[in-house]
């Protein structure tokens, strides 16, 4: 097993030029008051040396452990935002899901997808070895622990999971759920990984993603959006020509869910940073605040765009801003100063309107936006990277060139755009081929009667809210095309047409 695969292999970096010395001095100058306290009292300096050496590793250790757990609560967000976007009928399936897709990751990810994604390279494409890891040294590149890198890095991996769920909620079988997250755990998305962090082709080009809006969002959204076309739209969403709301059940869950999720992208950003020690303890602190200031600039431009455009201050929409802000900094939450994040998350806000705008009127039902959210805006904070990179973050890096808007020319944004349609390519045509094969063997939809009657009862025997009629698993359910049925406890809410998000 080759451990100096496990983390990337580029240089640790502060997001600007010279910031305070912070932990690294005070490291040196510990180091030196063990030597002198260890001397006179007979211990050598080679012993305290080992000694500060166990605390630094104590304390990055421990930092990826604590960054992993914010990025596992993600699931609970996840969970949350998506059952409150979807109806009251198909509110178990998807907690159900997003339960299933954490647990079949974990094993997955052990099994395979950890050394597809981090083994030795072959060819730069992927890795060949690290299966079913032992996990019981540390990382030759960086010294931490594997077990910790390899927690961190899962939880990443069941984010992307978990992403296609939303973009195929309310019409998709269990069973395909199941099959195709195994899939996109184990070989769409650890490849992905491997070419960016793990050693491949793209993280030898310089290409630039510090904590996955295109390496971790795009390849979920894009999985997605595959999905959802072969999946065909729910019963009743487009109707001729014109374009029906279906509206969530649940503001309050949507609304919890999305601040769970801004919670844990704490792990998710500052996390990336691999560690605390020799400096890096300021950089998180930086890169937060980028992430906060992005988040918040996406939900104000995103409700000031849907008062303009649509006449009302939509919630559904507000809460995909915040999520947009924070996919589009995500990529240069290491690599930008605060006002470029505030630009980068502004305009993200932005686009993610007109991207829930733009697939619905292709036809492309998509519930909670998780294509527009992750997708769009992924590719957009992606590129943003080759605009508003520092020049000292792009050399620290490794890249090619640094910002365009600061003055690094067009390289930088050349290798940004590379790295965005190649992965936009292998995950188009992997998961197209994925859901065509299911949607040709054991079946992508649910029958049309069961859709109707809700997937909570038809698929798992038990509605979400009890207290509400529904229908008995294995009963008929005679009903046309586009009737929606009282008895599956359908409730006003919001998110359903405009809105939404993952």
């Amino acid at each position: 097993m080759t451990v100096a695969r496990l983390v990337r292999t580029t240089p640790r970096f502060s997001v600007g030029a010279v910031r305070k010395p912070g932990l690294g001095l005070f490291l040196g100058i510990l180091t030196g008051l063990l030597a002198t306290f260890g001397i006179a009292y007979g211990q050598s300096v080679e012993e305290n040396a080992a000694a500060l050496a166990d605390i630094i590793l104590a304390v990055d250790t421990i930092w990826f452990v604590i960054a992993g757990i914010l990025v596992f609560f993600m699931q609970a967000g996840f969970g949350l935002l998506e059952a409150g976007f979807v109806r009251v009928k198909n509110t178990a399936n998807i907690l159900m899901k997003n339960v299933l897709d954490a647990s079949l990751g974990a094993v997955v990810w052990w099994a395979v997808g950890f050394g597809f994604a981090f083994g030795g390279s072959q060819g730069g494409f992927i890795g060949g070895d690290s299966f079913f890891p032992a996990l019981g040294g540390l990382t030759e590149t960086d010294g931490v622990s594997e077990a910790a890198v390899f927690f961190f890095q899962w939880a990443f991996a069941a984010t992307a999971a978990t992403i296609v769920s939303g973009a195929l909620a309310e019409r998709t079988k269990f069973s395909a759920y199941l099959f195709y997250t195994v899939f996109v755990t184990g070989i769409i998305y650890p490849i992905v990984i491997h070419w960016g962090w793990g050693g491949g082709w793209l993280g030898d080009r310089g290409f630039m993603d510090y904590a996955g809006s295109t390496l971790v969002h795009s390849v979920g959204a894009w999985a997605g959006l595959m999905g959802a076309i072969l999946v065909g739209p729910r019963i009743g969403k487009y109707v001729g020509s014109e374009i029906r709301a279906i509206p969530g059940h649940n503001m309050t869950l949507a609304t919890l869910g999305m601040f769970i999720l801004w919670f844990g992208w704490y792990g998710f950003n500052p996390g990336s940073t691999l560690g605390l020690s020799g400096g890096l303890a300021t950089e998180a602190a930086w890169i937060a605040i980028n992430t906060t200031l992005s988040a918040g600039a996406g939900a104000i431009v995103a409700v000031t765009v849907a008062k303009l455009r649509y006449g009302k201050a939509d919630l559904g929409l507000t809460l995909n801003g915040a999520l947009a802000g924070l996919v589009s900094i995500t990529a240069g939450c290491g690599f930008v100063e605060p006002w470029a994040a505030l630009i980068i998350g502004a305009i993200g806000g932005a686009l993610v309107v007109f991207s829930v705008e733009f697939f619905d009127k292709v036809r492309v039902d998509d519930p909670v936006g998780a294509i527009s959210v992750h997708g769009t805006c992924g590719v957009w904070g992606t590129l943003a990277v080759g605009l508003f990179a520092t020049a000292g973050a792009a050399e620290a890096w490794g890249a090619p060139g640094h910002g365009l808007f600061m003055g690094g020319g067009f390289r930088a944004l050349l290798e940004q755009l590379i790295g965005v349609l190649a992965i936009l390519g292998w995950v188009t045509v992997t998961a197209g081929i994925l859901f065509f094969v299911i949607k040709h063997t054991i079946g992508l939809r649910v029958p049309e009667n069961e859709e109707l009657a809700g997937l909570d009862v038809q698929e798992h025997g038990i509605g979400a809210y009890p207290e509400f009629p529904t229908v008995a698993p294995g009963v008929a359910v005679e009903v046309s095309a586009g009737e929606e049925l009282p008895a599956a406890g359908s409730a006003g809410g919001g998110g359903g047409g405009a809105g939404g998000g993952d």
